[in-house]
């Protein structure tokens, strides 16, 4: 899909009023998740179209841990508790935007039962921060 379809564009261009920012920088844009599985369930998107987890290499582990800061940041800001959050990101093809997006979920055991096997971590469909970190530090130790 090209970008100036995306709906994660649009938002990140601040063309879509549906959409409430909590957070924007340069970089990013954070914004409530519109089906969320607990009262704090923010996605955390670069301005920059990037396709997906799976699309991401070595080069980009300092943007996945934007991502995250930025997430814990937000999810601070907004009463939620980053002790108790779940990150990740959906795994293609299990995801319904093309576009690089952070789930940010608080408080874990408020998740219902859907939403648990949704957001299973490290599953074929769900996959932790940690997770992909590792793998994207795995392709920078091989090129190197």
């Amino acid at each position: 899909m090209s970008s100036h379809r995306c709906i994660f564009c649009k938002i990140a261009k601040g063309d879509d009023p549906k959409t409430t920012i909590l957070f924007q920088d340069d970089e990013i844009v954070v914004f409530k998740d519109r089906k969320p599985a607990t009262s704090h369930h923010y996605l955390v998107v670069p301005k920059s179209h990037k396709t997906d987890a799976k699309s991401l290499g070595a080069d980009d582990i300092q943007l996945v841990n934007t991502l995250v800061s930025v997430g814990n940041r937000v999810l601070e800001e907004n009463g939620g508790q980053v002790s108790d959050a779940l990150m990740g990101f959906h795994w293609p093809p299990f995801h319904s935007i093309s576009h690089l997006h952070l789930h940010v979920i608080s408080a874990r055991q408020d998740m219902g039962w859907i939403a648990r096997g949704i957001f299973r971590p490290n599953t074929l469909w769900f996959v932790t921060v940690e997770w992909l970190l590792d793998r994207l530090t795995k392709m920078k130790n091989n090129i190197e």
